[in-house]
């Protein structure tokens, strides 16, 4: 009998992501993590965007947080990093992996007030 260890990742009850090491799940995890905040960040703006829009763009910027950081600190974009980073994306978008937490924590919030 084969004994397999398997990370998973959940949020708000939901299972994310499964994965076969801890370090490989804490960096989803972190991912997730920053694509939370970076949702309230942008939600709180004046950008007319539905929320799927919302959150698309902030997974994409949490993805990409090392170009787009050096991009504010008045560096050059790094292309081959967001081409690669946009085809993964759309390759989990096929798998039907889930990755929406800020608006899944929001509508638990609602949810928790009615």
């Amino acid at each position: 009998m084969a004994v397999i260890v398997q990370y998973i990742v959940v949020r708000n009850g939901e299972q994310k992501m499964t994965f076969t090491s801890k370090k490989e799940a804490d960096a989803y995890d972190k991912l997730l993590d920053i694509s939370d905040r970076m949702y309230t960040f942008l939600e709180s703006s004046k950008l007319k965007m539905s929320a799927d829009q919302l959150e698309e763009l902030a997974f994409f910027i949490a993805e990409n947080r090392d170009a787009a950081i050096g991009l504010l600190r008045g560096g050059k974009p790094g292309k081959k990093s967001l081409i690669e980073s946009k085809t993964a994306t759309e390759e989990k978008k096929a798998s039907g992996s889930g990755r929406k937490t800020a608006k899944s924590r929001k509508t638990a919030a609602v949810a928790k007030v009615a």
